[in-house]
Order: structure tokens, then sequence, then C-alpha cells
């Protein structure tokens, strides 16, 4: 369900610009995106940092195609989205040493130290391809094959990246236990070292 919610404001993106064309799809997307940050408000629910970038950016990039009349702005907000989910993953882990995508689900998976460094970098590394290939199609097709690789393309490849990194993660997890001794055996080794 929650999926659903999260792909609420593309969903109907998609169903308006099929019906209405682009500019009336971008003021769907606003719209939607305002109503999902209202409804999680009214209920009070959690509302999760991307949700709060997601509406930025594309009530930036949304408003600018609007009020300039041109499509090349909603065209780069997916780009502009996914270069700063790597931006801040990256950020996170080679400037301020931290893993952000640890700190979001670490709660919910135990894993060794070193195959978080490299989950998250395999999310940069994603992230910012993505980005890439979002412009390429937008610059190299018309709008309307854009418009099905923002929804269809972009969703089955991160589909596919998520499947494909559940079967390297399944080698990896550990229960609470291990968890625990493989974290205490990390910090012994780094004592022994110093």
């Amino acid at each position: 369900m929650k999926l659903l919610f999260d792909l609420f404001p593309l969903l109907l993106f998609f169903a308006a610009f099929k019906f209405a064309g682009l500019y009336a799809a971008t003021g769907v997307a606003i719209a939607a995106s305002v109503a999902q940050i209202l409804w999680l408000v009214a209920r009070r629910r959690k509302i999760e940092p991307m949700h709060w970038i997601n509406l930025a950016i594309i009530v930036v990039f949304g408003g600018a195609t609007l009020f300039l009349h041109d499509e090349t702005f909603i065209k780069w907000k997916p780009s502009v989205l996914y270069w700063l989910f790597a931006v801040l993953l990256g950020g996170g882990q080679w400037v301020l040493r931290r893993n952000f995508l640890r700190a979001m689900l670490g709660g919910q998976l135990s894993l060794p130290e070193a195959v978080w460094g490299r989950l998250n970098t395999a999310w940069v590394i994603f992230f910012t391809a993505v980005g890439a290939l979002n412009l390429y199609v937008a610059y190299h097709w018309p709008t309307d094959v854009w418009v099905d690789f923002k929804v269809f393309g972009i969703f089955g490849m991160l589909l596919l990246f998520v499947v494909a990194q559940s079967f390297y993660l399944g080698r990896h997890l550990q229960d609470g236990e291990t968890a625990a001794e493989a974290a205490k055996a990390e910090t012994d080794a780094g004592a022994e070292r110093s």
C-alpha cells in the first residue's frame, strides 16, 4: 500500500498526460504531491524526507514548466531528484563518514559494515546513472516516449535493481546475534590495530 501511495503523483501525472498533455499533467503532479503531504499531516503520519524533497523539486521544476510554458524543466525534475539522492548518499558516506542508507534501513536489515558501504555506493551509482539516462531519453526522443520511460522505464530499472540487490544482500544478512558478534569482532579488530 505504501508503494502505491508513493507512486500516486506519478500515476496521476501519467494519466493526465495521456488525456490532457504535459502541462496539465505537470499541474496534476504538483497538486497530487501537495495532497500527499496534506494527507500525511491530517493523518498525523510521519512525513519522510523523500516526500519533502520530491515536493520541493516538483513545485520548483513543475512550477517553472507551467510559468514559462517550457517542458524542459519538468524533464529535468527526475534527474535533479536522483542526483540529489546520489549526492546525499555519497556525501554522507565519503564526506561526513555517515552511511545514510544504514541509518534508514539499519533497523530492518542486519549487515556487516563493509556490505553497508557497498550497498550505499551501488545506490549512488544507480541514482547517478538513472539521472543521466533520463536526460538522454528526454533530449533524444519525443515527449510521449520520455513520459513512458519516466513512468515505466525508471520504475522497471528500480525494480530490477532492488531484486538484484536482494539476491546480493541475502548472502550477507545476519541474524541479531550474529550481527552483534560481527560488530564486536570489528570493534575488537580495530582495538587490536591501535
